[in-house]
């Protein structure tokens, strides 16, 4: 898993960022995100602490999702989006990276025009990531 990381807020609550992999079987559409399957997306949860968060994704389907380190924490603009959320989960494509590494855009000339992936895509739901129907759980065995 590349680039996650947590920060406390005031109130003692966490908001957890993570970078996974778009769901391959997630029927939501893609709506000119370029966040087709296997692609990274940038996930947000608000919770009370770093496990439930966590918990929160397994709880959707999300099977693989661990948080090492805090390489990549959420910015100011990602905790003020997740908590004006009523879920309190969002997601969108993960922010290409620059050649040497860095997140964001590779240097631009003053003249030149601003490319594609400048624009800041929006935040959806995570219903949109997981499709319509969401995650139902796993199959109960009979008894």
């Amino acid at each position: 898993m590349a680039g996650g990381g947590f920060c406390r807020l005031p109130n003692g609550t966490v908001v957890v960022a993570l970078t996974l992999t778009r769901p391959a079987d997630g029927t939501g559409s893609c709506g000119g995100t370029g966040a087709g399957p296997g692609a990274p997306v940038r996930v947000l949860v608000h919770a009370a602490n770093r496990a439930r968060a966590l918990t929160r994704l397994r709880n959707l389907g999300l099977r693989a999702v661990y948080l090492r380190g805090n390489d990549r924490p959420p910015t100011p603009d990602e905790v003020t989006a997740v908590l004006h959320h009523p879920d309190g989960l969002l997601w969108r494509a993960a922010p290409r990276t620059d050649p040497a590494g860095s997140p964001g855009l590779a240097p631009q000339s003053p003249r030149s025009s601003p490319s594609p992936q400048s624009c800041q895509e929006l935040w959806h739901p995570i219903r949109a990531l997981l499709g319509p129907t969401g995650y139902a759980g796993p199959a109960r065995p009979a008894a």
